[in-house]
């Protein structure tokens, strides 16, 4: 789900990777609203206060209140970064990397990040945004923007423009798309509410360690995105 790409990148690869990223976006939301209070996988709440700050002539707020803003976009720079550098010298890591560092990112927080909440909650709110918008950058590029799993807005806009779709288009082929597409969707939706759900359940009882399940999940899929890679080639070479 992580390594192929173009013509053998089919829509099972892109369900397989909504499953897993929604359902840890899920997660890193409801565990990050609930340690530190903030948004931590969009923006668009941050900028209405952004707005609201700067109309008040509270600029330094404003100013801090962009931080949040910007750590998304840093995150989403960084991540396609790091995939055009390593598409220039070793394909095969593009987006092993930026997965990895996304991982290390809670791993850190899943231990530190209680300590770091209790001197400057923000600074969690600015890694997990950076996180999230390294992981939205990241899946966006491979699904060729088919897929994205840190927010709902455009999912629930995409649905519902399909849903009226099928009101129109009767022919065999173009249903199939739609329900295709509305299965991807419903996937996303589902699985980052699970995530959400199971985030909720943990977290009264690990605290910011509940990330640390959200990066297993992460390295899970790529060393069974590894696995399958080294059975097929292994297969390949037996024939």
């Amino acid at each position: 789900m992580f390594s192929h790409q173009g013509k053998t990148r089919t829509n099972l690869h892109n369900l397989e990777l909504a499953s897993l990223l929604s359902f840890v976006a899920g997660l890193v939301n409801v565990v990050g609203f609930m340690a530190v209070r903030k948004l931590t996988t969009n923006v668009t709440g941050h900028f209405a206060y952004f707005i609201d700050e700067a109309f008040r002539m509270n600029f330094s707020g404003a100013f801090h209140i962009a931080l949040f803003v910007f750590f998304f976009f840093l995150g989403a720079f960084c991540s396609n970064f790091m995939v055009e550098v390593y598409s220039r010298f070793r394909e095969s890591m593009i987006y092993v990397v930026p997965t990895l560092a996304e991982a290390l990112i809670l791993l850190v927080l899943a231990f530190l990040g209680s300590y770091i909440a209790a001197y400057e909650p923000d600074y969690v709110a600015f890694c997990l945004l950076f996180a999230m918008g390294m992981q939205n950058s990241l899946v966006t590029s491979i699904s060729h923007s088919v897929v994205r799993t840190t927010h709902l807005t455009g999912l629930f806009t995409d649905m519902g423009i399909e849903f009226s779709q099928l009101f129109f288009y009767h022919d065999k082929e173009n249903r199939r798309k739609l329900f295709r597409s509305i299965r991807l969707r419903l996937t996303i939706i589902w699985l980052f509410f699970f995530g959400g759900v199971a985030g909720g359940i943990l977290y009264p009882y690990f605290g910011m360690k509940t990330l640390l399940f959200g990066a297993l999940i992460l390295l899970g899929g790529l060393a069974f995105d590894f696995i399958k890679i080294q059975l097929l080639l292994h297969k390949r070479r037996s024939n």
